[in-house]
Order: C-alpha cells, then sequence, then structure tokens
C-alpha cells in the first residue's frame, strides 16, 4: 500500500491544474486566433481608428535632387534591387532608385490600413512585384499573414496565413508580451526572380507561397513548394499539438540565396543550413551562438553575425555550410533597452568592398567595418551617438563608401512603450576614406528616430525616416521626414496622423516607383504620395 502525503497530493492537484489551464488557454487562442483572422471581408481596407493627418503640420525646405550612382549587385535568384526583401537587396543596403521628393506645390494623400483583425496588425515586410502590387508579411496577436495588397486603394486581393507562433503561447502561459518582442523568427522574407515570396514558418518548413490568379480574376495563394526542416533544427516547440514541450525550440529567423541558388537559413539559436531546392537536400552547421537578425549575400559567401561575432560562410561540393572567417566583436556586459538581445542589432550591410556591423560595447556601441574577403582586416571602429545613450536594433544605410546609421536607445515597443521623452536622439553619416585606411564622421543630428528601418533614394540623394514630435496632451504626432544625404539637413517633414496607431514598431520605410512611400506601422500600413 503506498502512502501519498497531502503535499504530494497537493503538487499533483496544482501540476494538474496548470496542465488544464495550458490546454485550456492554448484551446482559447486557436478559437479566437481563427475568429480575429478570419471572420469578415478584410479586402477592403480598414483604416485607423482616426485619420487624423493635420496638412497644416507639414513642412518643407527648398531642396534640388540630386542623384547619385550606386555599385550594388543585381541578384539572380531574387527580383530587383529594392523590392525583394525587407533591407531592400541581398546586400541589406537600404536603397531604392525612386524619384520621392514631397513639394508644397501639391496636395499629399496619405492612406492607412489595418494590417489584421484584432490585436497587433503591424506590417513588418514590405516587397514590390513587377507589376507594382505590394506583397506584405503582417502580423496580429494570432499570427503571422503574408497579403498580397493593390498599391493604390490598399485593397487586399489575398492572403496566407501562417502557423502561429511558439513565442505567442509563451507570452500566453507567462502573461509575459515581451517573449513575442523578443522574438525575430519569421519576420524576413524574400521574393524570388519570379515574385514569389520564400518564407519560412514557425512549423520549420520553409515555404514558396505564389500569387496566382483563377478563371475570375480573383488571386490567391499556393504553396508552390514545401520543405521541412525540423529533423534537422530543434523543434520540440509549444504548440496546441505539443502542449508540454520537453525539449528544445529552435526558431527559423530568416532565409536568403546565395549566387548559385542554394537557400542559405539561420535559426536563433545558431544553426546555418542550406537548402539545395533540386535535390531537397538539408546541410547544416551548429554555432551555439543567438542569431536574432538577418543576413547578407555577396558573390564570395553568406555574411552572418551572431550575438558573438561576424562569420562570413560559404559551402563546399555537398552544400555543407563552411567558415571562411570569424570576426569576434565587443558584445557587452548587458541586453540595452532598444535592442533584442546582448549582441550586434544590425543586420550586417556590404558596400563597395566594405562589411559593416555594430558591436554592443557598454556605453557607446561602435559602428565596425571590415574589409570584404579575402583581405577582411577592421577598417575602422567608430563611436556612435553619446555616452550611455547609445543602441540600435535597425540595418543602416550604406553604399558606395557611405554608412547612415541611426540611434534606438531607450525605445522598447510600440505597444509597451510609456516614456517617450527617454529616447535618445541621433542619426549619423560615416564615410570610409578614399584610400580605406580609415573612417569620418561627415554630419551628426539630433533626430529622434525610435525604431524605422530607414531608407535612401539614389534618384532624388534623400534620407528618409521616421520620428514623432510629443504633443501637450502627451500624445505623439508622427512624421516621414527627407533628410538631404550630403549635409542631413531636412527636405521635407510630412504629418502622417498622430496616436499609437501611426507608431511604427520597426518596421521598414519602402519606395516605391511611382513616388509613394509606405511604411510600416504598429497597426498595419501607411502610404504617403504626392498628387
Amino acid at each position: 500500500m503506498k502512502i501519498i502525503r497531502y503535499s504530494q497530493c497537493n503538487n499533483h492537484k496544482k501540476t494538474m491544474h496548470m496542465k488544464t489551464s495550458t490546454y485550456l488557454v492554448l484551446g482559447l487562442v486557436i478559437v479566437a486566433g481563427y475568429g480575429f483572422l478570419h471572420d469578415g471581408d478584410q479586402s477592403t481596407p480598414t483604416p485607423f481608428e482616426t485619420i487624423n493627418r493635420e496638412p497644416s503640420k507639414d513642412r518643407f525646405s527648398h531642396y534640388s535632387p540630386t542623384p547619385i550612382d550606386v555599385d550594388i549587385d543585381d541578384h539572380p535568384f531574387m527580383a530587383a534591387r529594392g523590392k525583394n526583401s525587407m533591407h531592400g537587396d541581398a546586400f541589406n543596403s537600404e536603397v531604392h532608385a525612386h524619384p520621392t521628393v514631397f513639394t508644397a506645390s501639391r496636395p499629399i494623400n496619405v492612406r492607412t490600413r489595418v494590417g489584421t483583425k484584432g490585436l497587433g496588425g503591424q506590417c513588418a515586410t514590405k516587397t514590390i512585384r513587377r507589376d507594382g502590387k505590394l506583397q506584405l508579411l503582417c502580423s496580429s496577436l494570432f499570427g503571422f499573414e503574408i497579403q498580397l495588397i493593390d498599391p493604390i486603394t490598399l485593397n487586399m486581393l489575398a492572403r496566407h496565413t501562417l502557423p502561429v507562433r511558439p513565442s505567442l503561447y509563451e507570452a500566453l502561459l507567462h502573461w509575459d508580451r515581451s517573449r513575442i518582442m523578443l522574438d525575430s523568427s519569421g519576420a524576413y522574407f524574400y521574393t524570388d526572380q519570379n515574385d514569389d515570396v520564400l518564407i519560412a514558418d514557425s512549423m520549420h518548413n520553409i515555404l514558396q507561397l505564389r500569387a496566382v490568379q483563377d478563371s475570375a480574376g480573383e488571386y490567391h495563394y499556393i504553396v508552390a513548394n514545401q520543405w521541412d526542416l525540423s529533423s534537422h533544427v530543434d523543434s520540440d516547440c509549444l504548440r496546441p499539438s505539443n502542449p508540454f514541450p520537453k525539449g528544445k525550440c529552435d526558431p527559423i529567423t530568416g532565409l536568403l540565396p546565395d549566387y548559385n541558388g542554394l537557400i542559405w537559413w539561420v535559426s536563433r539559436f545558431g544553426r546555418v543550413g542550406t537548402l539545395d531546392t533540386e535535390s531537397g537536400a538539408i546541410s547544416t552547421l551548429a554555432l551555439n551562438e543567438e542569431i536574432q537578425n538577418g543576413f547578407a549575400v555577396a558573390s564570395e559567401g553568406v555574411y552572418i553575425v551572431s550575438d558573438t561575432a561576424l562569420y562570413l560562410f560559404n559551402s563546399d561540393d555537398q552544400s555543407t555550410p563552411q567558415v571562411l572567417w570569424r570576426e569576434e566583436y565587443d558584445r557587452g556586459t548587458t541586453h540595452k533597452v532598444g535592442s533584442i538581445n546582448q549582441g550586434s542589432g544590425t543586420t550586417p550591410s556590404i558596400f563597395g568592398d566594405y562589411i559593416t556591423i555594430t558591436d554592443n560595447a557598454d556605453d557607446r556601441i561602435n559602428l565596425v567595418i571590415y574589409g570584404r574577403y579575402p583581405n577582411h582586416r577592421k577598417i575602422c571602429q567608430v563611436p556612435l551617438f553619446e555616452s550611455g545613450a547609445s543602441a540600435t536594433e535597425n540595418s543602416m544605410i550604406a553604399f558606395n563608401n557611405s554608412v547612415i546609421i541611426e540611434n534606438n536607445a531607450g525605445f522598447t515597443n510600440a505597444h509597451q512603450h510609456k516614456d517617450y521623452s527617454n529616447i535618445a536622439p541621433g542619426l549619423m553619416r560615416i564615410d570610409v576614406t578614399s584610400k580605406g585606411q580609415a573612417c569620418e564622421i561627415v554630419w551628426h543630428k539630433d533626430i529622434v528616430i525610435p525604431s524605422v528601418v530607414s531608407k535612401f533614394s539614389s534618384d532624388t540623394g534623400l534620407v528618409y525616416t521616421y520620428t514623432f514630435e510629443s504633443q501637450a496632451d502627451g500624445s505623439n504626432d508622427w512624421y516621414l521626414v527627407g533628410l538631404d544625404y550630403q549635409s542631413g539637413d531636412e527636405a521635407f517633414r510630412i504629418h502622417t496622423g498622430n496616436g499609437k496607431a501611426y507608431n511604427n514598431n520597426f518596421s521598414p520605410i519602402t519606395l516605391a516607383a511611382d513616388g509613394t512611400v509606405y511604411i510600416g506601422s504598429s497597426r498595419g500600413l501607411i502610404s504617403v504620395a504626392q498628387q
């Protein structure tokens, strides 16, 4: 006869209660999420709750467009430069070639659409097809969607709903929203030379999604190809079908093709892998370091930054990843406010003969520039912004011999941040000197940029970024700003609206060929166009 003590019974009841609660929460998420994502017609855009743009707040100065020639590779397995990924191209240059200059001579039209129903709605990544239609990755509390959007009306033409990320379930079970905000998995996708979307979902599949038209002219997404990575990466993740995982969960962060068409992918906890789409063969290498950023691809290989080091990889005859070089950087001693982990907050950017990242040094982060392969020596290390107020979580603009980088220090996220007076300002242009021996600061502006992925137009010579001005009632007015690349001076400041819905939350600006500027917001999408 086994005697069960009261304390054992009590612990057993507590365990059973926790398990029951887990099942209940996951069940509610499934039901509620399905209802929010699929209830009602979202083809016609739902605008933000308050369309409150005030044109009288726009500001303009005289600016004559100054086109600048840039040297950036066209990738053979991706859509056109400036249109194929969050950062514009495989170099992560943030450069677009579109003539977008706003003036006071004609009215400016601002449109908005809510990305998805329910909480969230942010449209984090935007690409542009050859026919001008947008392909977006939009999020809600209940998952990510790929959406096909009309660029003028912002009507939704098609959608593909992706599985819910494990970080959502963890956030609900622990009642800790930061678990979502500190998870960059699934945010990166790219479009190939046929405008198909390539993305890794939370079930560890790489999907090739294609928007097709039926006989009635309606668009639909189909899964043209699917490759399962789950046996090659830790995939014991919390989800409704696996409510009590015992192993590790390692989500896929991002993916890009190399110049031979081999798809490279990385996981949050340091797995680097390749996929041969012809044979289906998958090869991996474990770094045992955290990867929360995208990566860059050039003819010489794949540049990946972990929370410890910058790497250059290529592959052997069996497509297995090989390290060509590794350079450790100063990762500091803590995770800063304004960053999502203790390490570099930047996706590596290739420009000219150089590759650049930031480190995570304690007092002030540094811009660190290296020569590209085979001469990968460190060119320079430049301290950024101000003492105790220096962090970034976004890729820099980088082309020719120039880097333009913003400060995100002090900002948490659009959903939880309270005191906007504690966000540190800073936007800097740094050039590598003509002989490639050192670097110099060209200008440093005190504009406050909480989180946007800023962009550059080679047609206009303007830097495009996103800022706010706090109001007497405690709200924030939000502005699209154009800055002269040569001087850093403002060319225009366009008021987009007031309030939380117009905040950005680490989404990119995207420039279209017709002059429209698209801004990802915490609730969806903003378009700004001159009539």
